[in-house]
């Protein structure tokens, strides 16, 4: 057993004496710049790839929405910092909803759309205002 560990010891200490003399085991060794090249490039690759798939994102995002017409935004006012009043068409139908973070509701049902046609009389007919039809859903 001495014997096994005398010529273990022996080729471990021949081998780390010769390490730094050794050869390299790859000729072309890359350099520093190279390298640096290398990172670059690949990062430049890497974002390249984020970017073009958020782009593919939201071209599928507005591919796979309703049918054509069936919800429509009419209108939309700011009411605070984060919070808003929006005027929609669904349909036939107009809603005016609060939207907030967290929350969606619905504010008022129009009974007569906001945006009709002119009447038969050819005159130009009175369009209320955003502002007007939300003071009136909230009493005011």
């Amino acid at each position: 057993m001495t014997l096994a560990v005398a010529v273990l010891a022996a080729l471990t200490h021949e081998a780390v004496a010769a390490a730094p003399f050794a050869e390299p085991s790859n000729p072309a060794v890359v350099s520093p710049a190279g390298g640096t090249l290398r990172v670059t490039v690949a990062m430049i690759l890497v974002l390249a790839a984020v970017l073009g798939s958020a782009w593919l994102m939201r071209r599928m995002r507005g591919m796979a929405g309703t049918a054509a017409g069936a919800l429509e935004v009419l209108s939309q006012i700011s009411l605070g910092t984060r919070e808003r009043a929006v005027l929609i068409r669904v349909g036939e139908q107009q809603l005016l909803i609060g939207v907030a973070p967290g929350s969606v509701r619905t504010l008022h049902v129009l009974t007569t759309p906001t945006t009709a046609g002119p009447p038969a009389t050819g005159a130009e007919p009175m369009r209320p205002t955003f502002k007007s039809i939300l003071l009136r859903s909230l009493g005011k």
